[in-house]
């Protein structure tokens, strides 16, 4: 129980932490922008899309090797069950 506890509260103390640099990179590219330097704000958003895209992808190639070793386990099983016969 201690543990979990101590998981939450780490998780909400990071979150709250990860929300104050919003403002600092927005108004670091407003900054940019406004001298000129677009460059700057399209390397963000591929960061940006690249952080999101990362998680979906893990948890498809994780899904998938579990998709893959389940059936593997199911031919094992159902020759397993053909000897016995």
């Amino acid at each position: 129980m201690k543990k979990s506890a101590f998981l939450i509260f780490s998780f909400i103390v990071s979150v709250t932490g990860a929300m104050a640099q919003c403002a600092m990179c927005r108004a670091t590219i407003e900054n940019n922008v406004s001298n000129g330097d677009v460059g700057i704000g399209a390397s963000l958003n591929f960061g940006i899309l690249y952080l999101f895209v990362m998680p979906y992808l893990a948890i498809g190639v994780v899904g998938y090797l579990w998709y893959k070793k389940s059936k593997e386990n199911v031919v094992k099983q159902q020759r397993k069950r053909h000897i016995a016969w």
